[in-house]
């Protein structure tokens, strides 16, 4: 049945597709945009670090799905950079759910973007959802983030904690800076190879999204992943055998701790072999399970 949507970061990598495929399906769309003096049709304003929501605009929805966020590796994690991502992620998520909270006549479900970076590096360890939050500063800050929903949860709203795992899509996200190198030969292992990537598709990422909104089910926190999780190495020899490049020169851990120091440590050497048993187990059937078919698909 059709609803009315708002959407936070919907000008995003993810945002964009999602709001297609929304709009496609039928349903109203309410983008949440900081562009100042005025907003266009369908669109509202919010400023979430200065406290401002356009409460009449959340009250004429029936779902949010909150999106927002710095982009996690576009820089070095400065101390500046690391207080930007909190905050554009625990502010933002803080006022929507406490002002749903506040509504009597708002919204009732709010689907909450995190990341699989809360269950740190963890070797071969699968990762359900019940698993333990990690240590370093990417799984403290989605704990938190996923925290700053807690007003909408005690208020009796539905809530999904979406950890989200590396989306790979056409023209934007950690695909299309990997394959800067690959499409000159210079593609390559990171670090020793064997850390697990748990990746998803962006038509599937897309679609259980989609799914949340319509499946009561979809609540608490929720791995959004493919089924087909594979060691670094198998994703490089994967993505130079799509592009027909080769793969021989590998990036070295030291290197890439020295050149970005946590950032390295946390994302591109962090070893995350996350389960999605759980989404399947909800009825979710993947479009691409395995890699070379999302690779297929993104690079077609």
């Amino acid at each position: 049945m059709p609803v009315r949507i708002a959407i936070t970061g919907a000008s995003g990598f993810l945002g964009k597709r999602l709001e297609e495929r929304l709009i496609a399906l039928g349903h109203d769309v309410l983008r949440f945009v900081r562009r100042r003096p005025n907003p266009g049709p369908e669109e509202a304003f919010w400023d979430p670090e200065d406290g401002r929501l356009n409460r009449n605009a959340l009250r004429s929805c029936d779902v949010v799905i909150h999106l927002g966020g710095a982009n996690i590796a576009n820089k070095r994690w400065s101390q500046a950079r690391k207080e930007i991502l909190r905050s554009s992620r625990i502010e933002s998520t803080k006022i929507l759910a406490e002002t749903m909270a506040e509504l009597d006549d708002g919204p009732q479900v709010l689907i909450s973007a995190s990341a699989i970076g809360y269950y740190g590096s963890r070797a071969d360890e699968i990762l359900e959802e019940s698993a333990s939050q990690g240590t370093g500063f990417l799984a403290a800050l989605c704990a938190d983030w996923e925290e700053a929903t807690k007003p909408a949860l005690d208020a009796g709203l539905r809530v999904a904690q979406m950890r989200i795992g590396m989306v790979i899509g056409k023209d934007g996200g950690a695909l299309a800076k990997m394959m800067v190198p690959f499409r000159f030969g210079l593609g390559g292992k990171i670090g020793n190879g064997k850390q697990w990537m748990s990746w998803i598709g962006m038509d599937d990422v897309v679609g259980i999204l989609v799914a949340a909104v319509d499946n009561g089910d979809f609540s608490g926190p929720i791995n959004v992943v493919a089924p087909g999780t594979v060691t670094n190495a198998d994703f490089t020899q994967a993505l130079g055998a799509a592009l027909g490049k080769p793969t021989l020169l590998p990036a070295p851990g030291f290197a890439l701790r020295m050149a970005l120091g946590q950032m390295a440590s946390e994302l591109l050497l962090a070893s995350n072999r996350v389960s999605s048993q759980k989404v399947e187990g909800l009825g979710y059937v993947f479009r691409h399970p395995e890699l070379s078919g999302a690779l297929e698909n993104a690079l077609s």
